[in-house]
């Protein structure tokens, strides 16, 4: 910039001496633009010296601020002749340190980045990962990347029984479901995420979470209760996958337990609504040549989803007395196959309130459980399993009072089984057609709250990369809330239940998912 100035200004001084030369004649002016040219020789020589200064003190054009994790050693132990001036080395010095480089600023946008750690249809549980991979990936260069991801539905959903519909994906209330037929155009969920770059190795992550149809507040969803906005995760990320496999995050977070992905384009398994897990805690991380191991402390007492520790016989979580452990391995099978196969341990799921059963309650005891799961990818098809229980009995699934005490407390368990065909119609992307089973079982059998089972068709299309069309169409049998699933329900005889084994719902629904 300063030679490109220094040349223009000696052009223009030079191009209007020259014009005033020529409308001048007489013997004085003619010895004063002799003067001047020489003046001007005189700058012109002095330019071409601060030219050759400045250029030797500045760094090549293009050189990154810094090379990988040994830059900043290199550049310490640099030979006195080559060393940055102080300004510079000040600059450096704060690139490595909080994650810029010669393409990163301080606010940016990463559409895909937010997709994907906003999605809670694939990669659900796996975010740290997720942001570790984008690190190095430059999806991050920027000391702050914002995002934000919206989804809406059209749905119509018709059920033999009033007021009962099972479709999980909102809370099976009479609150906002009346009658035998519901139709809605609705906001699903609404969210934005933070991702600052601290340094190179410490990263945070905040995510703000709008959803009045699953969201737990009380009365229906235009109720200000269910209008809120959560702070649904939140946790800081120590680890860079170019310096170490390991990595470790405390905060709020999804728990490492079982796959909990689907093949469907909205829909969530029974699995995920079962088992996933949000809790407070601090997870460490282990990922290399496919191999991925993650243990996570969690904070005791009813946490936010999935997981329940006694804590002196209270719900109070003043004590890391739960955990999880999960362990996959991604098998490369050439031609950009994949087998991923994995297994995860929790010391307290939610399973283990006495009777009758509500959200949250304390537990005597802890009932852990386990999950296997894995996913092939072969070319355009995509097919998934999962299988998750508890280890012991879910007292609250026993209701002592007659007639229903003849059904015996059991496990609680969830399965789903699903597959994903990518058909190439010639467009940007592919157009997607899924199937997918799932069924939770909480009742011994023959019980009315034995199993609900659920039935998805799916369609899919992504308009842009961010940006998802979807529909589907749902079964559903069965109508086994959690919530007083055995007995118990306020207003009704203690040796009743509102479950119901016959209880059917279809759905039919068609929505966009996208993120910027």
């Amino acid at each position: 910039m300063n030679k490109t100035l220094l040349i223009a200004g000696a052009s223009m001084l030079a191009l209007s001496l020259s014009s005033g030369a020529a409308l001048a004649s007489d013997p004085q002016t003619d010895a004063r633009i002799s003067e001047l040219e020489d003046r001007i020789a005189q700058l012109e020589e002095t330019n071409r010296r601060l030219l050759e200064y400045l250029e030797s003190q500045q760094q090549p054009q293009g050189a990154p601020h810094h090379s990988g994790p040994s830059s900043h050693h290199q550049r310490s132990h640099a030979p006195a002749a080559t060393q940055t001036p102080a300004p510079q080395q000040h600059a450096s010095h704060h690139a490595d340190h909080h994650g810029e480089n010669a393409t990163g600023g301080y606010v940016g946008l990463s559409s895909e980045y937010s997709f994907r750690m906003l999605d809670h249809a694939e990669n659900v549980n796996n975010r740290q990962l997720i942001m570790l991979q984008a690190m190095q990936n430059g999806e991050l260069n920027n000391r702050v990347t914002l995002g934000g991801g919206l989804t809406v539905l059209a749905n119509y959903q018709r059920s033999n029984s009033d007021t009962k519909f099972g479709w999980l994906m909102r809370h099976p209330t009479s609150n906002n479901q009346i009658g035998e037929e519901v139709s809605e155009f609705v906001v699903h969920a609404a969210s934005l995420q933070t991702t600052a770059r601290f340094s190179d190795n410490i990263t945070g992550y905040l995510e703000l979470l709008y959803n009045p149809e699953q969201s737990f507040g009380s009365g229906t969803i235009t109720d200000l209760n269910r209008n809120q906005i959560q702070m649904r995760k939140a946790y800081v990320l120590f680890g860079n996958l170019d310096e170490t496999p390991w990595y470790a995050a405390i905060g709020k977070m999804d728990t490492p337990f079982g796959l909990q992905d689907t093949v469907s384009p909205f829909t969530n398994s029974t699995t995920w609504h079962a088992f996933a897990g949000l809790a407070y805690g601090g997870l460490v991380g282990y990922y290399n040549n496919g191999f991925h191991l993650r243990a996570m402390g969690i904070q005791g007492g009813s946490q936010f989803r999935a997981h329940n520790t006694s804590v002196q016989g209270t719900n109070v979580p003043s004590r890391v007395n739960n955990f999880a452990v999960d362990a996959n391995y991604t098998a490369d099978l050439g031609n950009d196959n994949t087998l991923l196969v994995g297994a995860s341990y929790t010391h307290g799921s939610t399973y283990c309130t006495a009777f009758p059963v509500l959200h949250f309650n304390p537990c005597a005891d802890n009932n852990p459980a386990y999950s296997v799961y894995g996913r092939l990818e072969a070319g355009a098809f995509t097919l998934l399993g999962e299988f998750a229980s508890t280890t012991d009995v879910w007292p609250g699934s026993h209701n002592p009072n007659a007639p229903l005490n003849v059904f015996e407390a059991v496990e609680t368990s969830s399965w789903a089984l699903g597959g994903r065909y990518d058909m190439d119609i010639g467009a940007d992307s592919p157009l997607a057609f899924s199937f997918e089973f799932s069924r939770f079982t909480a009742g011994d059998e023959g019980s009315p709250w034995e199993d609900q089972d659920q039935w998805v068709g799916g369609l899919s299309y992504f308009a842009t990369p961010t940006v998802k069309l979807f529909g589907e169409v749902i079964h559903t049998e069965g109508w086994v809330p959690l919530n007083f699933l055995s007995g118990g329900t306020p207003g009704m005889p203690i040796n009743t239940t509102w479950s119901e084994a016959d209880a059917e719902t279809d759905v039919i629904t068609v929505g966009v998912q996208a993120a910027f």
